[in-house]
């Protein structure tokens, strides 16, 4: 039997439902346990204003890299399975959520299935993806759209706050343009 080969992945997490900021950093904790899977890095937390649907409350996100010998399916699978031990209930797009774990890159792999497309869509317009995803690897391709930190230059951050250790910081809600 051949070694897995170890592919580096990237995983958007988002919550704004239950205490999102601790369910951001447990589900954290949880991708640290699945097998075949390594913790690489970790972005800071950012507080931001919600997309699509604004009636809501703001958002906590953050982006890790992985190494994981899982292909990317099975790795959606775990992600979405971690998804509901935290209570997520998918109603509409956009709706407030427990917790959503986005896989957003895999490798250089490009694809389109009926539940998984790689590079996610929309990641290269959002900055509660690009902002933490540039802090941790400014320079990864996002399929033939740039780097991470070019696609960054391109949209609007001023809903994307990052969190200090505690969680705080100085401002109170973000703006809610609908921009991010």
């Amino acid at each position: 039997m051949q070694p897995p080969h170890w592919q580096r992945a990237y995983i958007g997490i988002g919550a704004n439902l239950d205490d999102p900021e601790s369910g951001v950093r447990r589900a954290i904790d949880s991708l640290r346990c699945l097998t075949d899977v390594k913790l690489v890095k970790c972005s800071s937390l950012y507080r931001t204003a919600p997309v699509g649907y604004l009636d809501q409350p703001d958002f906590v996100n953050a982006v890790v890299e992985l190494e994981t010998a899982l292909e990317p399916h099975t790795l959606l699978a775990q992600l979405h399975s971690i998804e509901r031990q935290f209570g997520r209930k998918r109603t509409w797009r956009n709706a407030p959520r427990t917790l959503d774990l986005d896989l957003l890159l895999y490798g250089d792999r490009q694809m389109k299935s009926e539940n998984l497309t790689l590079p996610h869509p929309r990641m290269a317009e959002r900055a509660f993806v690009l902002v933490p995803l540039t802090e941790i690897a400014p320079e990864v391709m996002v399929g033939g759209a740039g780097t991470a930190s070019e696609l960054l230059q391109a949209v609007s951050t001023e809903d994307v706050e990052r969190l200090d250790d505690t969680g705080s910081n100085s401002t109170g809600d973000l703006h809610r343009s609908g921009v991010v």
